[in-house]
């Protein structure tokens, strides 16, 4: 605060020709006072002595600290120091005669212009200063402290890496442009200089620790839950209780987040389609565990084009090549079980002879060559089914090995997206 008001005092004065000159009939405050005496009465009036000259209203401001942003109702709360000069024309003295080179007086003495700001949403709650200082060259200067609750149309597509620009517009209400001139007495780098930033940057370090971090690591989570084996249920309970998990983490983070109408940050769509990818995630699970585990393809053998299109050609591409084919057992057993058969009709005839007149012993071979058959049957009718059983499971393993692949490609896409579109438009708002 010293070193501020150095700087204003150090500032060039302006002489005081056209204004009035005040006597003093001793060099001492109260003698200075009564000679002001008649321009406290003039209070009420703009100090000029033309109505047709304007009075020129010069300021300057320092923003001390934002205390608050309202992203849903648009309104920024900043806490700024707020100083004013104008030319009195009524009075003007000299230091040495009235033995002071200014005086601080009560508001109420002089003519104050009703610097406003015309994006104030709420009343001043700052602490009020009562006194103005008088320069004896006729310039007064007010200092306040103003707490401002002002609109800013906020953009928070990129938060929490975004940079907003807010704007403060001092005029006068009561009085025209032509009546009261009011001009920054500063360049908007020294008021750089004396502001902790006029921009205001989001901190963001605090949400990429509490939000962006954690939903990167559910995700990289869920992706190593792929690792499981697929056939077992506890792949579906895993990851069901991590979209469990991250519904929770959501809801308890929700009030870091910004609420706004005007548009949908990217951060909230960060957190949206990390949600879908574990959504899908799951439902990639259940369709290959139903693959794998359903038993009604024991017996429905693979179809040809499937054969060809994923076992052959998706199986080359992901990894997983399909087995070579070996000679079944029923290919080798079946010659024995037919000719035992075919002994039992052979030796039917010879039992027929005057040896064997007991034809029960026939019909016994014959079922028991018919048992022999069934027997036989089944058991090719078992082996082809393990077969085609083993091929559903190999195609669901590739299945599953390439919608891994493809989860990998669409989050790194998706990724690198949005950190483009954070980091570009977070550049572009820094180059303004």
């Amino acid at each position: 605060m010293a070193d501020k008001k150095s700087k204003l005092k150090s500032r060039p004065t302006v002489p005081c020709d056209a204004n009035i000159v005040l006597n003093c009939t001793r060099p001492d405050p109260p003698a200075l006072l009564e000679a002001l005496e008649p321009v406290f009465n003039l209070s009420a009036i703009r100090p000029v002595l033309n109505s047709n000259t304007p009075t020129n209203v010069t300021t300057y401001f320092t923003l001390y600290g934002i205390l608050g942003v309202d992203e849903k109702a648009q309104l920024l709360t900043t806490y700024i120091w707020f100083t004013a000069y104008w030319e009195n024309e009524f009075f003007s003295w000299d230091p040495v005669q009235c033995g002071t080179e200014r005086i601080n007086l009560p508001h109420n003495k002089f003519w104050i212009p009703d610097v406003v700001i015309n994006e104030i949403m709420d009343e001043n709650n700052a602490p009020s200063v009562p006194y103005v200082t008088a320069f004896h060259y006729g310039k007064i200067r007010e200092d306040l402290p103003m707490r401002v609750v002002s609109s800013c149309r906020l953009d928070i597509y990129t938060f929490p890496f975004d940079v907003q620009n807010c704007t403060l517009t001092f005029n006068s209400n009561t009085y025209r442009e032509n009546e009261v001139k009011m001009k920054l007495g500063d360049r908007v780098e020294d008021i750089l200089e004396r502001s902790k930033e006029i921009q205001l940057r989001r901190r963001a370090g605090l949400y990429v620790v509490n939000l962006i971090l954690p939903s990167c690591f559910l995700i990289t989570v869920d992706l190593f839950s792929f690792l499981l084996p697929p056939q077992s249920s506890d792949r579906s309970s895993f990851k069901m209780t991590l979209i469990l998990g991250y519904t929770v983490f959501l809801l308890m983070m929700n009030d870091l987040l910004p609420s706004t109408g005007n548009a949908i940050p990217l951060i909230n769509v960060f957190f949206c389609l990390c949600m879908a990818l574990m959504v899908a995630s799951l439902l990639e699970t259940i369709l290959i565990t139903n693959l794998l585990c359903d038993s009604s393809w024991n017996l429905t053998p693979v179809p040809r084009w499937v054969q060809v299109l994923v076992l052959h050609t998706l199986g080359s591409l992901v990894g997983l090549p399909p087995k070579p084919k070996g000679k079944t057992n029923s290919e080798v057993k079946a010659c024995p079980l037919v000719a035992v058969e075919g002994k039992a009709d052979e030796q039917a005839p010879e039992a027929q002879g005057p040896e064997v007149e007991d034809k029960a012993l026939l019909e016994q071979l014959r079922s028991l060559g018919k048992d022999l058959q069934a027997i036989r049957l089944q058991v090719e009718q078992q082996l082809t089914g393990n077969q085609s059983s083993e091929e559903w499971l190999q195609v669901g393993f590739i299945i599953d090995r390439l919608l891994f692949i493809f989860y990998i490609i669409f989050i790194s896409v998706s990724f690198i997206t949005i950190i483009g579109i954070w980091a570009s438009s977070y550049a572009a708002d820094m180059s303004r």
